[in-house]
């Protein structure tokens, strides 16, 4: 009985590893001389990639998330999720869904404005 209550025991610890989603560390850039902000830089890529319908937007909300606006978007992007979905990293689902990637460029001046804490 004590045998078999350890085995059970050892197989549970393994499973929960083995089914753990491993992530990736969200790439961070050299943003010297890079500021953007949310009202300039970061709300039209959220408009026209994220918060559209049926997807991020205040009306759709999808998995709860909107990024039509500065405080949803900032607080949405504080969680290393965000930059792990739109820099397709491995553990992370993959932003835009069902789209291309975003371009380097505007993954870059993203991550640049959560580096640089999100100004608005």
């Amino acid at each position: 009985m004590k045998t078999t209550a350890i085995t059970t025991f050892m197989v549970l610890i393994i499973f929960s590893f083995a089914c753990t989603k491993k992530t990736t560390t969200p790439t961070t850039y050299d943003c010297t001389g890079i500021t953007p902000t949310y009202t300039t830089d970061i709300k039209p890529l959220m408009d026209q990639h994220c918060a559209t319908s049926g997807c991020h937007s205040a009306s759709n909300k999808a998995d709860g998330k909107d990024l039509s606006t500065y405080t949803t978007t900032k607080s949405i992007a504080s969680n290393n999720s965000f930059l792990g979905s739109i820099q397709h990293l491995s553990g992370y689902d993959a932003m835009p869904q069902g789209a291309s990637k975003l371009s380097e460029a505007n993954i870059k001046t993203i991550s640049c404005w959560v580096q640089n804490s999100m100004p608005q």
